[in-house]
């Protein structure tokens, strides 16, 4: 029997019609399936941010060099600067100039020391987005090092300090100060093997005696969101003193672990896993 042109006409109408329904199917289910991949509510998350990392006195960026391994393993990327340790003033102000080279959102992490560089050097930069600290001091505007933690029971490091004059180029002189190199494994870093120890000891780079009594102009961790980390068996800073920081600017998260002062190096997993929280958080808008 012959169909004649008309009827192949609505025929093929048809079967288009037909294979138009399928493909609009096929495209609202992968339209859902995208849209659920991005978590929850459907929101693909904000930029990764990249990772900062500020070490402290005695030590320098090397220090963090378990913790950035493993960042980048995740996929950030991480930059470590030197920090000067020749006081708050200097520091803060160097750290703050790198900052501003750094684009897009950052998670800025201080060690010790440097848990005071970067809570001055963060403040009015809109892209910090986190400070996470390490082992930290938390020094509030007008607040000194030594200010902070006279309120508590003074940490053993304070008997393991040796005093060195220095000259400048221009004549003035200082003071820096150094861990005594015998003494640096009990009350610096007693959780790492003395064979590493003894080198940290022998590199350690020293921070101006003058650091300790500078006082903070801002403190970022007023208005940005808060990470901790403490070790219990920290004796650089008291542990007690730690956590009255992190209950102080309302952390979003405290960890505390068994671990001496340098946490960053004897336990790199925890102290990855606290910064990504905090980039984490960031991302998906908590």
């Amino acid at each position: 029997m012959r169909i004649s042109r008309e009827s192949r006409r609505t025929v093929n109408i048809a079967r288009w019609g037909a294979a138009l329904l399928a493909v609009s199917g096929i495209t609202s289910g992968l339209t859902v399936e995208t849209a659920e991949a991005g978590g929850p509510s459907g929101d693909p998350g904000r930029k990764k941010p990249t990772i900062v990392l500020v070490h402290g006195a005695f030590a320098d960026a090397s220090s963090w060099n378990g913790v950035v391994a493993r960042l980048q393993q995740n996929g950030y990327t991480v930059a470590a600067p030197a920090n000067p340790l020749r006081g708050i003033p200097q520091d803060s102000t160097y750290l703050a100039s790198f900052l501003k080279s750094v684009k897009g959102p950052i998670v800025l992490v201080g060690h010790s020391y440097g848990g005071e560089v970067i809570s001055q050097a963060a403040v009015g930069n809109d892209n910090v987005k986190a400070l996470v600290y390490i082992n930290a001091i938390m020094p509030d505007t007008g607040e000194s090092f030594s200010s902070l933690s006279a309120k508590f029971a003074p940490a053993p490091l304070t008997k393991a300090l040796k005093q060195v004059p220095f000259r400048n180029g221009d004549g003035t002189t200082g003071t820096d100060v150094y861990v005594q190199p015998d003494k640096l494994h009990q009350v610096f870093a007693a959780d790492l093997p003395t064979s590493q120890t003894g080198i940290l000891g022998a590199t350690q780079r020293p921070i101006a005696l003058s650091a300790f009594a500078d006082k903070l102009t801002g403190a970022a961790w007023r208005n940005k969101p808060v990470y901790v980390l403490v070790g219990r068996q920290d004796q650089v800073i008291n542990p007690a003193l730690e956590l009255f920081e992190a209950k102080r600017a309302n952390a979003r998260k405290t960890v505390e672990i068994n671990s001496s002062h340098v946490s960053l190096i004897s336990h790199p997993q925890a102290v990855k896993n606290l910064i990504v929280d905090a980039a984490e958080d960031y991302m998906w808008k908590k």
